[in-house]
């Protein structure tokens, strides 16, 4: 009996998906929910399992190909499993790729280098190899000692020689998620009419805060207290008082959000990608702190499903992360607003006619001014600040 399988069931704003990468061949024993192949979209990589135990007889589209919702893939023989039975176990005497649980992004590279899994300590949940170990370990073979001094460097196999003069370029095509974003980005500025507005903020009352109740709260909760917590709560309050910061753009209409679903921006292996807090307005600290690290760890393992990224009335992106000092952050389509957080610097500000030592973060909101005035994004802004620099005010909602 031959089972086909097929390209699962796309979103509807997902016309196709690229074929990454087969993990098995024609010939090959598989197992139901075993996965064959890796399917990438502009948000997501999708891992399509085998649907049966078999042999696969037939692979019909290749990788790099473009696919789309239920077209066949590859073809299934499932009266073929004893015929197959010897073969996979001699291959399963020594540890293979497909032994050990690999996040798409993490096979990749080590299929693109040809490297042995097993040779690589995990340092991830229950051993899973991540990103960081995979590069650890390259890192560490490259800083192995030259055979000798005079034997000419053989050039990478994903490299070639420029104008004969050993100056090595690589040609890389974009992944679908960083031709999303690139295309969204021009879209952005091509269509909005975007300003940016600055203040600081002296996040000393949240640091003491924060240090205060640290170790009683990850006690509590176990997670621990971030800044992301205080400046999605303060974002929120901010928003109801000023709804055309929570609205889009739709045509010649503005839809005004009853709602506050909260994009935080975050860096993956596969590039940026912004999951959702749904309905953050009724997320308590601890909630949205687990949330976060939730979604951070789902992009480093590519994890992430199409209803984390859809959707958002509103964006939050955190700079700050990797020493930036002040930025003016793009907006996320078709939202109507951006915060941009910063580094936290030490810096002298006047207090009470003195000058003291204060930890101050400078914070940039980006605005569509076609909908949002300036007076309104300043005062938004400021009703951050307000509420950050008094962090009762999250509490009692004024």
């Amino acid at each position: 009996m031959s089972t086909n399988v097929l390209v699962p069931n796309l979103p509807e704003s997902v016309a196709d998906a690229t074929l990454i990468t087969w993990h098995k061949k024609a010939g090959d024993a598989v197992t139901r929910d075993e996965t064959l192949v890796d399917l990438e979209t502009d948000k997501v990589v999708l891992e399509v399992p085998a649907p049966c135990d078999g042999v696969i007889t037939k692979i019909v589209v290749g990788d790099g190909a473009t696919v789309t919702s239920g077209e066949l893939l590859a073809q299934i023989d499932e009266s073929a499993i004893a015929a197959a039975t010897n073969t996979t176990a001699v291959e399963s005497q020594t540890e293979t790729e497909s032994d050990i649980p690999l996040s798409p992004a993490v096979r990749r590279i080590i299929q693109e280098n040809q490297l042995d899994p097993a040779s690589i300590s995990g340092s991830g949940k229950n051993g899973r190899i991540t990103k960081e170990d995979v590069q650890k370990h390259l890192d560490n073979a490259t800083a192995q000692p030259a055979q000798a001094a005079s034997t000419p460097a053989t050039p990478s196999p994903t490299t070639a020689p420029h104008n004969n003069n050993n100056r090595p370029e690589q040609r890389v095509p974009m992944t679908r998620l960083r031709a999303r974003v690139a295309e969204r980005l021009v879209e952005a500025q091509q269509t909005a009419a975007m300003l940016t507005t600055f203040n600081e903020v002296n996040m000393k009352p949240v640091m003491d805060l924060r240090n205060k109740y640290k170790d009683l709260f990850q006690k509590t909760h176990e997670s621990k207290l971030g800044f992301m917590s205080f400046f999605v709560k303060a974002a929120t309050e901010a928003l109801k008082k000023f709804p055309v910061v929570n609205a889009s753009i739709d045509g010649k209409d503005i839809i005004y959000h009853g709602y506050f679903d909260i994009g935080i921006a975050v860096s993956s292996p596969r590039g940026l990608v912004v999951p959702i807090l749904r309905d953050a307005d009724g997320m308590g600290f601890a909630d949205i702190e687990k949330q976060i690290v939730n979604y951070a760890q789902s992009a480093k393992n590519g994890s992430l499903s199409y209803d984390d990224l859809t959707g958002g009335t509103f964006t939050i992106t955190n700079g700050g992360t990797f020493g930036s000092m002040l930025s003016t952050p793009i907006l996320n389509p078709p939202q109507s607003a951006i915060l941009g957080m910063h580094n936290i610097v030490q810096r002298p500000v006047i207090e009470n006619g003195e000058i003291v030592i204060r930890p101050i973060m400078y914070m940039a909101v980006s605005y569509d001014h076609r909908i949002i005035d300036g007076a309104e994004a300043v005062q938004f802004l400021v009703a951050i600040k307000n509420a950050l620099e008094d962090p009762a005010r999250l509490l009692l909602n004024v």
